[in-house]
């Protein structure tokens, strides 16, 4: 198999699958695309070679490609069942999807307020979004929530126990909390330390610091590194 994925500094989908995979030992290959997204660049060129939606990641099996993280999720639970892509409990399984795709279809103002930046710290900006943005009040309020209800229920150190898929659905989250400095409880702080140390992610957070790349549209609070 083979997973294409943008900069591992910025591409917050592209992350989700490739920890979830490195974390469990699933098989595949790297081709990593750097982030263009002026008309007619090298990226959208070559993106548009391997998906028609035009956006990375993109999982390509033998010839046949699968496009969207939740997808591709979904087609590795299928292709390796029992290696721990989701929770083996039917119950638990459909809780921790319900979580997955709430984190596909939401959370809106801290995607859009806190892009994924990785390498970056900016405790300022945090502080100045805090206190501005309501709906990243609101965001972080739920996320919390959800964190909080499953690990009580699972007893951690995963929100499910095992890292699963949801946990790396939520592995961005995470580097954004961590980025901004956004206030939050004890319990997320240590969940967010749990998700850090799991080498899958630890793996992706080295080569991102490795990567010393800057991407001006990726970047609205800085201009330089």
């Amino acid at each position: 198999m083979q997973l294409i994925i943008g900069n591992k500094n910025y591409s917050s989908w592209s992350m989700r699958p490739w920890v979830l995979m490195k974390q469990l030992g699933l098989p595949f290959e790297e081709h990593k695309l750097r982030f263009d997204f002026s008309a007619q660049s090298p990226f959208r060129r070559e993106v548009a070679r391997f998906s028609p939606a035009g956006k990375v990641p993109v999982l390509f099996d033998d010839d046949f490609a699968v496009w969207d993280t939740l997808a591709i999720i979904e087609y590795l639970h299928d292709k390796f069942p029992g290696r721990g892509v989701w929770p083996a409990d039917m119950r638990q399984r459909a809780r921790a999807r319900s979580l997955a795709a709430e984190m596909h279809s939401g959370f809106g103002a801290l995607r859009n307020h806190c892009p994924m930046n990785i390498e970056a710290a900016m405790p300022e900006v945090g502080a100045r979004i805090w206190a501005e943005q309501e709906g990243v009040r609101k965001d972080v309020q739920r996320i919390e929530l959800a964190w909080a209800e499953a690990l009580n229920e699972s007893g951690g150190p995963f929100l499910f126990g095992e890292f699963s898929a949801v946990d790396a659905m939520y592995a961005p989250v995470c580097m954004r909390l961590r980025t901004y400095h956004l206030p939050i409880v004890p319990t997320t702080h240590e969940y967010i330390a749990h998700v850090a140390a799991a080498p899958g992610v630890k793996a992706w957070v080295m080569d991102a610091l490795e990567e010393r790349d800057f991407i001006v549209e990726d970047e609205p609070y800085r201009t330089q590194r």
